[in-house]
């Protein structure tokens, strides 16, 4: 294994335990039980495995179900509802190249995302939103359409909805609006910057900070995250992606979040424990566990 593969060292364990907001232990390597060993080993005793697609949301509410301090968000990501409707043969996402199933089958796998949602063990209903970085102009209706629907299932079940944001601010916050978003809304992977933060603490909206916000270009992050309410403020992994400096590029997992916790507290100009205290009371009212 070359040292860009190899898992960063176990971090100083907090000293107050936190929450995992947002990850993917299916694409991590290692077990489930593995993870959680290694995460509660430095202070991360519960985490939230968000799925991307029907598969993924199933598993997800499985492995919520099976331990009591795992919760699950279930949705399709912004970027899975074009590939549903349109298809996908470059098989970009995990399931390999698929045939376009048109709006029924983003129907049918509405659906079953709304079945998920009901579950006790799923708490959110995400990652659903827009993202027009990787989806072109042709998937934008679809991406929308989908969006609406998830915001309906989570206020109808009453569970957090969680928000995937990427290069789409403007049209995120128009969909909200129009909407009525859930009474917890979670921007996951918070990417907008400090006047972006404002109009989301405005409206009530949680701020969830993955490793990027340690990147050296990143300045626009902490300049939000200086601004965000520190009772809106959560922390994630997005884990395997995302990987905290000074680690970036090397496989991430929700035991390194006291290195995002400790560089947040730094931005924030207060003690770790004052923030990590923050982040796991707000992360159980946003998830409501």
């Amino acid at each position: 294994m070359s040292a860009k593969d190899a898992p960063p060292p176990l971090p100083e364990p907090l000293l107050v335990e936190v929450a995992d907001s947002h990850t993917h232990l299916d694409m991590q390597s290692g077990t489930v039980e593995e993870a959680l060993v290694k995460a509660a080993a430095v202070g991360v005793t519960t985490v939230v495995q968000v799925g991307c697609d029907v598969k993924g949301s199933r598993w997800a509410a499985e492995t919520a179900a099976a331990h009591e301090n795992v919760h699950a968000a279930v949705a399709l990501h912004p970027n899975e509802a074009p590939r549903i409707v349109l298809g996908d043969p470059d098989g970009w996402s995990r399931q390999g190249a698929r045939e376009g199933g048109g709006d029924a089958a983003l129907d049918d796998a509405l659906a079953e995302i709304d079945r998920l949602a009901a579950l006790p063990y799923v708490r959110g209903v995400g990652e659903t939103g827009l993202d027009f970085f990787r989806t072109g102009p042709e998937g934008i209706a679809t991406q929308e359409r989908s969006f609406r629907a998830h915001i309906e299932i989570a206020k109808r079940h009453g569970k957090a909805l969680v928000i995937h944001d990427r290069e789409a601010h403007a049209d995120v916050l128009r969909v909200l609006d129009e909407e009525g978003a859930p009474e917890r809304t979670v921007f996951h992977c918070y990417s907008g910057d400090a006047e972006m933060a404002e109009i989301c603490a405005a409206k009530g909206y949680y701020m969830s900070f993955a490793g990027n916000v340690t990147f050296k270009n990143a300045q626009p992050l902490r300049d939000a995250l200086a601004v965000a309410p520190l009772e809106l403020v959560l922390v994630e992994t997005d884990a395997p992606f995302l990987t905290p400096a000074p680690f970036r590029g090397r496989p991430n997992a929700p035991y390194l979040i006291p290195v995002t916790v400790r560089a947040m507290a730094e931005v924030r100009g207060i003690g770790e424990n004052e923030l990590a205290e923050a982040i796991a009371v707000n992360t159980a009212r946003a998830f409501d566990y």
